[in-house]
């Protein structure tokens, strides 16, 4: 695989993992220092959104691939936009479907690509 197919898929791995609460395979693509910034302006450190998807206070129901765009790569950073329909129950809200916009950045480390930051919007 390119770095662009390699940035790509983890970015869909990652909607995978949310979907099916796959916390390993979060916690293997996710860098230690990976901070989540949702649409409140919250920023969330790693381990704390892995627990809230653990708990169900962060439900992702379904994800829905509508875009990957910008895909930029400059030696070992790298980043993208993602648009995905996503379903989901958060912090005990009820059951929505946000047209969800990731700018998510990557890190090459060890020759292996992994998320570093995200920042969640609507479009």
């Amino acid at each position: 695989m390119t770095d662009k197919e390699e940035i790509m898929q983890l970015y869909r791995d990652e909607n995978k993992a949310m979907v099916e609460k796959n916390l390993s395979k979060l916690d293997t693509i996710l860098a230690s220092s990976m901070k989540l910034t949702h649409m409140t302006g919250y920023v969330q450190p790693k381990l704390e959104w892995i627990d809230q998807i653990q708990n169900d206070e962060m439900q992702y129901l379904s994800s829905k691939e509508d875009a990957i765009k910008n895909v930029e790569i400059k030696g070992d950073k790298a980043s993208l936009i993602g648009q995905n329909q996503v379903q989901a129950k958060i912090w005990g809200g009820g059951i929505n479907t946000w047209p969800l916009q990731m700018k998510m950045y990557f890190t090459k480390q060890n020759g292996q690509w992994i998320i570093s930051n995200q920042v969640a919007s609507t479009y």
